[in-house]
């Protein structure tokens, strides 16, 4: 009997139907994009967050290794937190002496949703050993108030 480790489907597998849908993209791209350089200026990453509430404020932490401080922007607009920035080499190296290459240099960019009413103006941003720490005070709840009939 012969083993089968993916699902087929009348003879149709469609995991390997995806594989060559993206080979074919890939080539695709390959020829109209050049690789190289020109590839890493189109590239953007989107640093990692946790976001969390801790008595009146919501706390959003992000991992942004290599950013200098003047290098990151943070805004809220629309109860959005937005952080962008870039992380920039410090030298290039020649790419016969590496053995492997993981890290990632180049722009960032997000754009995290915040679970409520937030007050931007008395936001705080602080960075240290790669981690944006950003504070924001929660907007108070409107009280409920009762009006006397006259």
């Amino acid at each position: 009997m012969e083993r089968r480790d993916l699902p087929v489907f009348g003879g149709w597998n469609p995991f390997k139907e995806l594989a060559r849908i993206e080979n074919e993209l890939n080539r695709l791209f390959g020829e109209v994009i050049p690789a190289g350089k020109e590839i890493q200026a189109l590239q953007v990453w989107a640093p990692r967050v946790d976001v969390y509430e801790k008595d009146d404020k919501i706390i959003v932490e992000a991992e942004i290794p290599g950013a200098k401080k003047e290098d990151i922007e943070v805004k809220i607009k629309d109860n959005n937190l937005i952080i962008r920035g870039e992380v920039k080499k410090d030298e290039e190296k020649k790419d016969e002496n590496f053995y492997r290459r993981e890290r990632f240099y180049g722009k960032f960019e997000r754009v995290i949703p915040l679970p409520q009413e937030v007050k931007p103006e008395e936001a705080k941003a602080t960075v240290e050993n790669g981690i944006l720490k950003i504070e924001i005070p929660k907007a108070q709840a409107e009280k409920e108030i009762k009006i006397d009939l006259q």
